[in-house]
Formats: structure tokens, C-alpha cells, sequence
């Protein structure tokens, strides 16, 4: 059985509602749903594009921190709470992205705090 590694980003959110930041076994990394607060000031941006920016930044430290890369990323979700946001953020999705190519679904839904308009969770594989 393959080694289980958990990845924190160090957010207090991990500690309160009992979940990390990143899981990977194996061939796969899982990184949880990841909001736009830049980790080390606490600061979460207003534009749409720059939280989905911020959402990448951890998520990429995370996949590195597991011994995955961008480029190994084969699934992404995104939840957006407004399907007007959703032209404001594609350049930016695309920026990171666009070269990769993963499977992908966007769902507009509320998030838990009313600052977060973006929420991504992916799925990388390095078979």
C-alpha cells in the first residue's frame, strides 16, 4: 500500500474543520476546494480573477509540496458564486490552464463567507 501524505497550507480552517489542504497516495494528489486569501497576509483580493489567481498559488505550493507539479493536474472544479463572474475569471483560468487542459466543470453556488466568489478544487495524476 502507498504512502498516505497530508499537506497543509496552514490555514486555520484545516485545524477547525478537520481537513488538509492536500491528500496524495500514490500516483494522486486531491487538493480540497481552495479560496482566493492569499496564506501569508490573510488578505482575500475583490476582483474574481485575482482570488482565482490566488486559489492556483496555493494550490500549485501544495501539489509541489506532495511532488506533483501544474502539469500533472487531470481534473478541476470550480465553484463561482455568481455566473456573471464567470467572464471576469475565464482569462485568468485560462492563464494557468490553458496549456494543461484538465476535465473541468464550473458550478455557481454560495461559499461560506461572503467574500469568496471562487472556490477550486483539483485532482493531478502522475501515472
Amino acid at each position: 500500500m502507498s504512502k498516505r501524505t497530508l499537506i497543509s497550507s496552514g490555514s486555520d480552517f484545516e485545524k477547525t474543520m478537520g481537513y488538509s489542504r492536500a491528500v496524495a497516495q500514490g500516483d494522486w494528489c486531491f487538493v480540497s476546494g481552495t479560496t482566493g486569501y492569499d496564506y501569508t497576509t490573510m488578505e482575500m483580493p475583490v476582483s474574481v480573477a485575482d482570488q482565482a489567481l490566488n486559489c492556483f498559488a496555493t494550490i500549485s505550493k501544495a501539489l509541489v509540496e506532495a511532488g506533483f507539479q501544474m502539469t500533472d493536474i487531470v481534473r478541476v472544479q470550480y465553484t463561482i458564486t455568481d455566473a456573471d463572474l464567470v467572464n471576469e475569471v475565464i482569462p485568468a483560468l485560462g492563464e494557468v490552464l490553458s496549456d494543461i487542459r484538465p476535465a473541468a466543470t464550473m458550478i455557481v453556488a454560495d461559499l461560506i463567507k461572503p467574500e469568496m466568489l471562487i472556490e477550486i478544487e483539483v485532482t493531478a495524476f502522475k501515472g
